[in-house]
């Protein structure tokens, strides 16, 4: 029997040239967690074998980046900025094949800026924002700190726009996850502030881990400012 391989080749139709082209992808009974860090950070057994390196599809005819999360539609006008700002500066590349580490991360930035023309929601570019922080930290370097800055940023407007309720985010896990990215980026008030905004819903939810997560983080933020 061959042997079966971890990757396979997903096909994808470009949403902005709508030309095909494949990129890997991961087999889920490859996929091995290990642990996950307090940002939800998934930490694999194989480093080689995550699927947040392919999360990112770049077509390689047009430069045209995205996720499963963007959405499908592009009105003209953004087509054509779209167009004038990425598709007429690309320089055929393919990152359909395995990714590094920093390939992925240049996949993730291509993709942001991609968003951003877009005017995608920023629950989404916030995601991306929090994929590179990552990406950044399995490489060890201080990069990192900028880009969760970025997220948390995003995630918060977020919150406040309600722009995440058609997404997969519920608002504890919104709530949380600005809380602790707002810890590990130093802003200590705020993140109690809002751990303490995740724990007050605790008699009105069924996330009870993510309100045991807010109450460990925010006793020992408290630890801290003490």
């Amino acid at each position: 029997m061959d042997h079966l391989s971890p990757f396979y080749e997903k096909h994808i139709e470009c949403l902005l040239c709508k030309n095909e082209f494949t990129s890997l992808k991961i087999r889920s009974s490859f996929v091995k967690v290990e642990s996950y860090d307090k940002d939800f950070c998934p930490n694999y057994k194989a480093k080689e074998i995550s699927p947040v390196l392919y999360n990112i599809y770049v077509c390689p005819h047009c430069g045209f980046s995205f996720s499963d999360e963007f959405s499908k539609y592009i009105i003209p006008v953004i087509k054509a900025e779209l167009i004038e700002k990425v598709t007429k500066h690309w320089k055929p590349q393919d990152f359909g094949q395995k990714r590094s580490i920093q390939q992925a991360i240049n996949a993730y930035k291509l993709a942001s800026y991609c968003a951003v023309i877009k005017k995608e929601k920023k629950v989404t570019l916030a995601g991306l924002f929090l994929r590179i922080a990552w990406l950044y930290r399995m490489k060890g370097e201080e990069e990192e700190q900028r880009f969760l800055q970025m997220a948390v940023q995003e995630y918060i407007n977020s919150y406040h726009n309600d722009d995440f309720r058609s997404s997969q985010m519920t608002e504890l896990k919104m709530l949380y996850l600005i809380a602790e990215l707002l810890r590990r980026t130093g802003a200590y008030k705020e993140a109690v502030f809002y751990f303490s905004k995740v724990i007050e819903k605790q008699a009105s939810v069924s996330e009870r881990t993510i309100i045991e997560m807010a109450r460990d983080q925010w006793n020992e933020l408290r630890k801290v400012m003490n």
